[in-house]
């Protein structure tokens, strides 16, 4: 009954917001300026844009950067690498291709080979496949496929049954990403803040932490660390402030400060903007609205466009907008009303175009756009991330804008490098099974005072930073993960760090990948969406 009540007290404070008017200072887009360019930033950086896509690991994409090989059909996207390309680390290095301790070796997907099945990225045989260090447990542990199987209609097999996993994309399918990187700068040691699934790295991207949750319906098994009712979360449970997720899902809610809390603080504007947020039918009660509107793929059908575990801001009451509302007013995107800072894609594109943009700004894709294998895949997710990239190139906030690229976790794909582990932890969800087949721990032990149930750094993820001020063509080593993000936010505008739980505090620093004193990309990168191939630069 408590639940009930706060959830329905915050609806209500959410809907007469906006009765209570703008605070001054933000003001100033309704008269057609941007309303971020006033505000005070210890860089260049008036707007931060952050795409945050759907389970790749580094390898997956990048695991034989700057070398591609020719489609199946002949065809190459890719077809030119600068000569000042810095070493990554990669599959390159050591013989990983063909001298792999793992059962299967890396092999290439090609072009046609796009769409892929899911592979378990769950947190415990994440752990398990990295091994405790090994880094030879991948297809026993994450692997999915047998002869024939599908998922949705997307292949889990391709020759390789469970082998699957250790598959990796190059230049010519993943052929924007491979460009971005030639253009501006990529990191090679970007992490998940810990292991698990899309949940766990959502919640880490903006609070720096996944502690401080209780389970508010459901049970599923691994949801919480211990197996518990309240604590860590290590599972997917959907936001138990989002009527769109339905009645019978596992539901969370989760406690403490994020970095929307630190940026309504200081009046600074910033919205998470996801495809499919707005309702189709239902009703504004607890889990009884419906997000239903959907895309028709070519391999798969329809694919919902929503995805309430992917929207991280749900999970606390103060940042959530769990009847969905639309903003009061398009002027208000980016600012405190009904909307409280959720909407759907569509108002980025309308604050964009109106040269409104917040100063902080998280987007997530349609479902079949958002690079999940088994919903979607490199080509799809590739139409839509140059579309955005391209719109902001052309965009008057182009001159003051940062793009971070990256992803909510590694969907259980192989990656040869083990992440450095800053949070230990003992939780009974890390004890694994390892190829001799013992229970082995596999994270040491939870310092006193820590939440168990933390291991990470997780598996390393792609990131890439497109700017005027990103560096050109380079490649940043520096440890850096999901929280680093956070930390680039509390740094640019002058907020507070979250503390406690959060990883913000002790977050690697992403400044390597930028140079503010000379800004090297005026002329923006303009790509071709359909194929990612150079269009002008």
């Amino acid at each position: 009954m408590i639940q009930k009540f706060l959830h329905q007290l915050a609806s209500l404070l959410t809907a007469t917001a906006l009765l209570v008017a703008a605070p001054g200072s933000l003001l100033a887009g309704q008269d057609g300026k941007d309303p971020a360019a006033g505000l005070q930033t210890t860089t260049p950086i008036k707007h931060l844009i952050v795409i945050f896509q759907e389970n790749i690991s580094f390898d997956h994409y990048f695991g034989t950067y700057p070398h591609a090989v020719a489609n199946d059909d002949g065809t190459s996207y890719f077809t030119e690498v600068k000569d000042d390309t810095p070493t990554v680390n990669n599959l390159l290095a050591g013989g990983l291709l063909d001298q792999n301790p793992n059962s299967t070796q890396p092999f290439r997907l090609d072009h046609s080979q796009a769409l892929t099945c899911d592979q378990n990225h769950d947190y415990t045989p994440e752990l398990a496949a990295v091994d405790h260090g090994l880094m030879d447990n991948f297809p026993n542990a994450t692997g999915v496929g047998g002869p024939g199987e599908t998922e949705n209609g997307a292949p889990c097999d391709y020759g390789h049954k469970t082998g699957l996993v250790m598959g990796y994309y190059d230049g010519n399918t993943v052929t924007a990403w491979w460009n971005y990187a030639q253009h501006y700068a990529l990191s090679d040691n970007f992490y998940g803040t810990m292991f698990g699934p899309s949940t766990v790295g959502a919640l880490n991207l903006v609070a720096g932490t996944t502690n401080n949750a209780t389970l508010v319906n459901g049970g599923a098994s691994g949801t919480i660390a211990n197996g518990g009712s309240s604590g860590v979360v290590i599972g997917d449970p959907d936001p138990g402030y989002d009527d769109c997720s339905p009645a019978s899902k596992t539901h969370v809610t989760v406690t403490g400060t994020n970095i929307g809390d630190r940026l309504n603080g200081k009046e600074i504007t910033w919205g998470w903007f996801q495809g499919g947020f707005t309702p189709t039918g239902g009703t504004a009660t607890p889990h009884n609205l419906v997000c239903g509107s959907s895309t028709t793929t070519t391999l798969l059908g329809a694919v919902t466009d929503y995805v309430p575990h992917h929207e991280p801001f749900q999970y606390f009451m103060d940042t959530s907008n769990p009847a969905h509302l639309p903003p009061s007013d398009d002027s208000k995107i980016g600012q405190t009303d009904q909307a409280n800072h959720q909407y759907d894609l569509s108002s980025f594109w309308t604050a964009l175009g109106e040269n409104r943009l917040p100063a902080v700004t998280f987007l997530k894709a349609k479902a079949f756009q958002n690079g999940h294998p088994g919903n979607s895949d490199p080509l799809d997710e590739q139409t839509w991330l140059v579309t955005v990239v391209n719109a902001v190139e052309n965009s008057k906030a182009w001159k003051d804008t940062a793009i971070i690229i990256t992803y909510d976790d590694s969907d259980g794909w192989y990656d040869h490098q083990m992440d450095p582990i800053v949070n230990q932890s003992n939780a009974s969800d890390d004890n694994t099974t390892t190829p001799l087949g013992a229970n082995l721990p596999s994270c040491g032990t939870t310092p006193t005072g820590s939440a168990s149930g933390r291991c990470g750094y997780g598996p390393r993820l792609p990131l890439i930073v497109i700017s005027p001020f990103a560096k050109r063509n380079y490649v940043d080593h520096q440890a850096t993960d999901q929280s680093s993000i956070i930390r680039f936010i509390e740094d640019n505008w002058g907020l507070d760090a979250i503390g406690g739980d959060s990883n913000d505090a002790k977050a690697g620093t992403l400044s390597g990948l930028f140079d503010f004193d000379d800004p090297a990309h005026v002329q923006a990168l303009i790509l071709d969406p359909s194929t990612g191939v150079v269009l002008s630069h």
